[in-house]
């Protein structure tokens, strides 16, 4: 068989798309979180079994009803494309090819493409033939921006990149921050009342991050610090009498209050959530920017920085889906300087990898 699989490995799924060598999409299938940096190989290559095998069942003649058992028992696979979450250094990428090898039965080599996630988002850029760079902007539960550049042979080759750190360090944009930057807000207004003034008009987010941690009245909202800190219930007897939110990892506690977030902002106008969404925006323009030149600036201080008006912009990400979230990052952008000559949102950058690797594989 001749097929070509992509899979997306992120922080909260793993999609993972076959093609034949046409280009025609046989499969496709979801797995759980495979963030490489949040868990164990094991674990990581669990969740990419899943997503796989379960995509193989409609690539077979008849289809199947059970997973595909991998690795396969005959040569399936003419090559694959892996973009990984957490996948930042040349390590990571050695680690994580070996134990796909493994398990999709594909020799370590030009076969087996392993790299970070934001590497299927520049895919676009080969529509373009007028540009031959791309900034790439992953904001999901995590984020990530990378700069490409088309290359004659029609490769795309990193230039540089910035974030990826993680819930503590970064993922400015993403689905941590705009959870811990709400949480930051209510202090400051906490703090804003303690000095006794003029109350700060009411929030419908507020009312409702509170209350989903089990707490009355916003002048409470310091109660919420533990519900940020306190680490899950460590014996199963802990666990039964803690409350459902301690049972949550603390970086999910977090990254959860995202769709209340885009929920008020957007849909009631709430000011205190569009406001937490606005510093999330610009945290993510920021990171775009450092990898773009400003107008006008000198092209030997940045030698592989882009020029945004030549250059596309591609997105990708559940928050990043959202368009009006897109028009806060553009505004921010757009302040700096900076307009990109095309603006992208890849809405399933898998199927858009196979798609890709097929196309390369009949050259």
């Amino acid at each position: 068989m001749s097929l070509f699989l992509c899979v997306d490995c992120g922080g909260s799924k793993t999609s993972a798309v076959i093609a034949d060598r046409s280009g025609t999409i046989l499969g496709r299938a979801l797995g759980g979180p495979s963030n490489f940096a949040y868990m164990s190989a094991a674990a990581f290559t669990d969740a990419v079994r899943v997503a796989v095998s379960n995509a193989l069942k409609t690539c077979i003649s008849p289809p199947s009803i059970d997973p595909i058992p991998l690795p396969p028992s005959t040569e399936t696979f003419a090559s694959a494309w892996f973009g990984i979450s957490g996948v930042d250094s040349l390590a990571a990428v050695a680690n994580a090819s070996a134990a796909l090898s493994a398990l999709l039965g594909i020799p370590l080599g030009p076969r087996l493409v392993v790299a970070n996630d934001t590497h299927l988002l520049a895919a676009p850029l080969r529509l373009y033939p007028d540009i031959k760079h791309a900034v790439t902007a992953i904001a999901g539960t995590g984020s990530c921006v990378v700069s490409f550049q088309h290359e004659p042979s029609g490769m795309l080759s990193e230039l540089a990149r910035t974030g990826g750190w993680g819930w503590i360090l970064g993922d400015e944009g993403g689905g941590f921050h705009v959870g811990r930057e709400t949480m930051r807000q209510m202090m400051y207004d906490a703090a804003h009342s303690s000095l006794g003034m003029k109350p700060l008009p009411p929030s419908s987010l507020k009312e409702k991050v509170l209350r989903r941690f089990g707490i009355e009245g916003v002048e409470n909202a310091p109660e919420v610090l533990p519900v940020v800190h306190l680490p899950e219930p460590s014996t199963e007897e802990a666990a039964a009498s803690a409350p459902s939110y301690l049972l949550v990892a603390r970086e999910k506690r977090l990254s959860e209050l995202a769709p209340l977030v885009f929920e008020a902002a957007f849909k009631e106008k709430d000011p205190f959530a569009l406001n937490v969404l606005r510093i999330c925006a610009e945290g993510l323009a920021d990171q775009i920017a450092m990898l773009c030149r400003e107008p006008g600036e000198d092209p030997s201080l940045k030698p592989r920085a882009v020029e945004a008006n030549e250059a596309a912009l591609c997105f990708g990400g559940s928050l990043v889906g959202i368009e009006d979230y897109r028009a806060l990052i553009y505004e921010a952008l757009a302040k700096k300087g900076h307009v990109f000559k095309y603006v992208v949102f890849v809405d399933d950058a898998a199927a858009v990898g196979a798609v890709g690797l097929a196309s390369l594989g009949k050259t």
